[in-house]
């Protein structure tokens, strides 16, 4: 779906719906990226020699960009006091692309 679409489509309740589902049940590419580790380390960890690597394998050891996937829920929100900045934050994260508009 487009971005033009999507802001026709979908009302600012609904967007927060789904803002919030993510935080309960992240999805998209990235949780994509994280279960296929999750097999990666599995199957490194059933070949590991144990005595010469007694910790296992966890998904951060074979996925290098693992940092980037933590919530931002600690951080606290990001509130802007231009409206229209906010708006383009929000498109910018989701969307990617400028954030100026």
């Amino acid at each position: 779906m487009s971005v033009a679409r999507c802001q026709t489509e979908v009302d600012s309740a609904e967007f927060n719906e789904w803002l919030a589902y993510y935080q309960i049940e992240p999805f998209g590419t990235q949780m994509d990226d994280m279960r296929a580790g999750v097999i990666a380390a599995a199957t490194y960890n059933v070949n590991r020699d144990s005595k010469k690597r007694p910790t296992p394998f966890g998904p951060s050891d074979v996925i290098p960009w693992i940092d980037g996937l933590s919530p931002r829920a600690e951080e606290g929100p990001v509130l802007l006091a231009d409206p229209v900045a906010q708006s383009n934050l929000i498109r910018a994260t989701l969307f990617g692309g400028s954030l100026h508009g």
